[in-house]
């Protein structure tokens, strides 16, 4: 079995306006870095899926971490706003316990 490096995890997807792709990435990267650094997040892939939405994998050390960043005033009121503004929609994020962590860092 793989060995568990991290607690918790959750998928966000989006479906983005046209044209304000690069924008979102930007942004993205930006409050993603943030995160990391100052509010205790271990990461983020960002993807764009096949049927044109966005999806994003983020891993906490564990769920309280995460529930307690929700909580906080946004980590860059700038990044956050020009996210908003890309995003057409937003679909309802999926929760997730890693049991078994097979990726390679």
């Amino acid at each position: 079995m793989g060995k568990m490096t991290t607690g918790f995890a959750v998928l966000y997807r989006w479906r983005l306006h046209a044209g304000k792709e690069k924008q979102f990435q930007r942004a993205w990267k930006r409050i993603t870095e943030l995160i990391r650094t100052e509010r205790g997040g271990l990461g983020s892939r960002l993807h764009q899926v096949e049927d044109g939405t966005w999806a994003a994998y983020a891993q906490w050390p564990d769920r309280e971490t995460w529930a307690a960043m929700l909580g906080m005033d946004p980590i860059d009121k700038i990044a956050s706003a020009q996210m908003r503004e890309a995003i057409e929609e937003s679909f309802e994020p999926v929760l997730m316990e890693p049991t078994i962590d097979l990726l390679k860092m």
